[in-house]
């Protein structure tokens, strides 16, 4: 597996998971006098250039297919979001009912930049974003794990290399291509509770002869569900220094106000007096609804795949790619609740209202019809077609048109039509009598709706929508001439790529009539035209003290119809100052344009997870910021929010601009001669981001605005959220994105392996190591900056300081195994006051272990168990959901794995 070490210095380096491992490759002496028509090596991710060294490019992470497998992953996001450098939110199985990216996608966030800022390639070349429609990233479900080769991740701002969105860093998936024979491998897995199924099946058969191969795939993937009540009991807040379930303010009686601002709810009890009511109290009354969603949702996916190359000359070969995947999800949802997106005022002479007072219904879940179901059915396809080649000694030349497209219907069961809500309560228009064509309906006390009413005012809602990418690219790879310490090897090419991306909505949430959220229809597209170039020029060889030295530059002109023209370039330097030690450094500008729902997104409203500062602030102390700025604001002295939930303003912004990165990364490769087999790693990163498109989340806007003395801050702005001056409650926030002035992001990655044999067995200790220093956001000119690093948020996911991935392998004979631990460093919560119980997360630890046995050249056999001590999800106040943060730890829970593999 390992190369020797007189052909590469340094070989695989860290792994990060089970099957991850960061490799630094760096040429010997004797490489670098070798001729350039010797240089035959694949292009590495970060350079267009033929046989460049690895570790010259920058940190690069690669995750082989050997320790793929050993992993028992079933999907791409979970090998990726296990390692140390990914931070933030990241759609994942255990949060996909809140992936604002489309419901059931998965993506990966480097440096907790954001899903935009990391691009993700499949064999060097672009990926169609994935999702229902108008989305902003790549779908990691569309990939199936049994057909990765091996995944490059470069941790190092990349625009030179590939054009806009490598901000953050580079993901580049390689595909097995070759394969002689065929394969058969079964994939099984539960939780240690009997749930949360995890299956899959992979069959692969391929041809190949000296005039080329064929290789052909087809795979099938199924995971199954988890109830979050099963993993939360409720949905806990602290009340009175004591955790209790607070539940959601959604009541089944219905919670209404009065004139003289007091809050009443109706019966609870099925069979109950239809007309009781007494005074709201939230934890006599709130709705505990985690029996009615999923901590995880169940998908499906099938994969079809054929990958090809065939020589038409010797020196010109053909080559095709072509990959299909349905992807099928849904997600379990409470019941609709009336009052949220329409008022339902109700006059005191109305036959079901018993008050005698004119009334505002303000929150009424429909428990009667039962949870909603999301639900999404999606189909993406990709094509690429191209010819390569080689003339002279020196030269390699490709040219290709990759074309992808993907297509998807979703939508919700049981969402109610507003105006046929109305109708059931205009009494001039709807009937009492059996079979009406508009049936009246009472809403106040549980029970009181009528199958005949829900059959009347509930639908199905259907949404469709799509993305498409279509690119021409050429690239044109070799050496000019030679120096005194080696060849210089070039790289030029062109793109062409067009995006578009849209969006329909069901009609009745356009126009705002279904009890949803409401959104508007998304259509938007762009060209981009680009051209780079991008030469590595040897320095010195065998010197003193510099055993190689070599200068990296890219620079790449990009022309956007809707933005004009931008330069971005990147420099480097290569130092292997003894065969021991290495050091590298990077210098990089980077921009990534508005994406099409960023930009073309129409306004919509969603109920988003909120905390808001002023719930309970009379009882701190009257010297606090926050008491004052309560107070000053209005908010009565009694007012407790009554949810997790706020209807939270977002979608796109017509009027951004593009934003513009630096990233500057330093790094050394030491193999220190007085341990063989050890090799360590360290690199420092620091990116800064100007005019960064930005989203910041509600319960951030109001944590700052509400400890900023005299709400002297911007956010505290009608433009970002306005207050009810009765009840104190926030009915308009929000959270549409904008030019930030800026992001700043720094830390220091460290990796070890080390080499060994005991008592036969050939073993490698391995640990990767991602410190966070700085993650500061300064959301306009002059305004006092957000510091995440350190803290988990509500919105944006978790940015502790620390995170590690580190496992011992094991390897004797047929035996092999895995023993892997993750690290998620201590945080504390941006949006809990200090002292609350959840505004600290102590640092935990998950445990991994993997085996595997090879019955013979044809069979094998693989067990594993995943967070092998069965650690719980902290709490967090300001969760996503399930009372923790999703994005960041595990819910499941102890879990198995078994796969059996045959070839022939």
């Amino acid at each position: 597996m390992f190369c020797n070490r007189s052909q590469l210095t340094l070989a695989i380096g860290t792994l990060l998971s089970a099957g991850i491992v960061t490799n630094v490759f760096a040429q010997s002496s004797d490489e670098a006098a070798t001729k350039a028509t010797t240089l035959d090596a694949v292009t590495v991710t970060g350079s267009h250039i033929k046989g460049a060294a690895i570790s010259g490019v920058g940190p690069v992470s690669v995750i082989d297919e050997e320790m793929i497998e050993r992993s028992g992953a079933t999907s791409v996001e979970t090998l990726l979001q296990r390692l140390p450098a990914s931070a933030g939110f990241a759609g994942n199985q255990t949060n996909a009912y809140w992936a604002d990216n489309g419901y059931g996608t998965t993506q990966v966030n480097l440096r907790g930049l954001g899903i935009s800022r990391t691009l993700v390639l499949l064999n060097g070349r672009r990926i169609v974003n994935g999702g229902t429609g108008a989305n902003s990233s790549v779908d990691l479900n569309i990939i199936p794990v049994a057909l990765i080769s091996r995944i490059e991740v470069l941790k190092d701002g990349a625009s030179a290399i590939y054009g806009a969105d490598a901000v953050a860093g580079v993901v580049n998936i390689i595909t097995k291509k070759k394969f002689d024979g065929a394969e058969v491998s079964v994939r099984y897995g539960q939780t240690f509770q009997q749930d949360g199924e995890d299956g899959a099946v992979d069959v692969a058969w391929g041809v190949s002869n000296d005039r080329g191969s064929l290789m052909t795939a087809i795979n099938y993937s199924q995971g199954g569900t988890v109830n979050m009540a099963d993993r939360a009991p409720c949905g806990l807040g602290e009340v009175d220094g004591k955790l209790q379930c607070v539940g959601s303010s959604s009541t089944i009686g219905g919670r209404a106000l009065l004139p003289d601002g007091s809050r009443i709810n109706f019966n609870q009890e099925i069979g109950g007096d239809g007309d009781f009511y007494e005074p709201y109290s939230p934890e006599k009354h709130n709705q505990n609804s985690y029996s009615m969603l999923n901590a995880v949702n169940p998908i499906k996916r099938l994969s079809f795949s054929a990958f090809g190359n065939f020589s038409l000359t010797d020196n010109v070969t053909a080559f095709t790619e072509l990959m299909y995947t349905n992807r099928q999800s849904d997600q379990l949802a409470t019941p609709g609740t009336l009052g949220i997106y329409r008022p339902i005022n109700i006059a005191a002479n109305q036959p079901t209202n018993p008050t005698g007072q004119d009334l505002l219904l303000q929150r009424r879940s429909l428990k009667e019809a039962g949870p909603r179901e999301f639900y999404q059915d999606v189909d993406t396809f990709r094509t690429v077609l191209g010819l390569e080649g080689m003339f002279g000694d020196y030269w390699n030349w490709s040219a290709a048109v990759n074309w992808g497209r993907n297509t998807g219907q979703d939508g919700s069961t049981k969402v109610a039509n507003l105006d046929r809500v109305d109708d059931t309560l205009n009494t001039a228009i709807c009937s009492n009598a059996a079979g009406a064509a508009i049936p009246c309906a009472d809403y106040l006390g549980y029970g009181d709706v009528t199958q005949e009413v829900l059959d009347y005012i509930l639908y199905t809602t259907r949404d469709v929508g799509g993305n498409e990418q279509k690119s021409f690219t050429a690239n044109l790879s070799g050496q000019l001439f030679e120096l005194p310490a080696g060849w210089v090897g070039v790289a030029t090419g062109i793109e062409v790529r067009k995006e578009r991306g849209w969006r329909d909505p069901d009609p009745l949430t356009v126009l705002g009539i279904a009890n949803t959220n409401q959104q508007d229809s998304i259509a938007g597209e762009y060209t981009a035209k680009e051209i780079f170039a991008e030469v590595a020029i040897p320095l010195l060889q065998d010197k003193f003290l510099a055993q190689s030295l070599a200068l990296n530059a890219a620079v790449r002109y990009s022309d956007y119809d809707l933005f004009g023209g931008d330069t971005n370039y990147k420099v480097g330097l290569d130092w292997q100052i003894v065969p021991s030690l290495k050091l590298r450094a990077n210098y990089s500008t980077a921009f990534r344009i508005p994406n099409v729902p960023e930009l073309f997104g129409g306004v919509s409203e969603g109920g988003l997870t909120t905390t808001d500062p002023c719930s309970g602030w009379a009882s701190l102390p009257s010297s606090s910021v926050v008491y004052q700025n309560c107070q000053a604001s209005g908010v009565p002295a009694g007012y407790t929010q009554l949810g997790k939930a706020i209807q939270t303003t977002v979608g796109g912004n017509p009027n951004l601009e593009p934003e513009d990165a630096e990233t500057l990364t330093v790094g050394a490769v030491w193999t220190p001669t007085f341990a063989e087999g050890l090799t360590l790693t360290f690199d420092y990163f620091n990116i800064k981001i100007d005019n960064a498109i930005q989203r910041i989340d509600g319960s951030t806007k109001l944590a700052v605005c509400y400890n900023t003395p005299g709400l002297a801050h911007q956010f505290c702005s009608p433009s970002n959220f306005t207050r009810n001056p009765l009840t104190g409650e926030i009915n308009y926030l929000s959270a549409q994105p904008v030019n930030a002035a800026s992001e700043r992001v720094s830390g220091i990655d460290l990796g070890a392996i080390y080499q060994f044999g005991i008592g036969g067995i050939d073993a490698t200790l391995n640990w990767d190591f991602s410190y966070l220093k700085n993650y500061d956001v300064r959301p306009f000119p002059q305004a006092e900056e957000i510091h995440y690093a350190g803290n988990i948020t509500g919105g944006r996911g978790s940015f502790t300081h620390w995170r590690s991935f580190g496992a011992l392998t094991l390897v004797q004979g047929p035996w092999s195994g895995s023993y892997s631990i993750q690290y998620i460093g201590s945080a504390d919560d941006i949006n809990a006051a200090k002292g609350d119980i959840g505004d600290h997360v102590s640092s935990l630890t998950y445990h991994n272990v993997q085996a595997k046995y090879a019955v013979n050249e044809a069979m094998d056999i693989a067990f594993g168990i995943d967070n092998l001590w069965d650690k719980e999800a902290p709490f967090i106040q300001s969760y996503t959901d399930a009372n923790t943060d999703t994005m960041t730890y595990d819910l499941l829970g102890r879990r198995w794995n078994a796969k059996l593999t045959y070839r022939w």
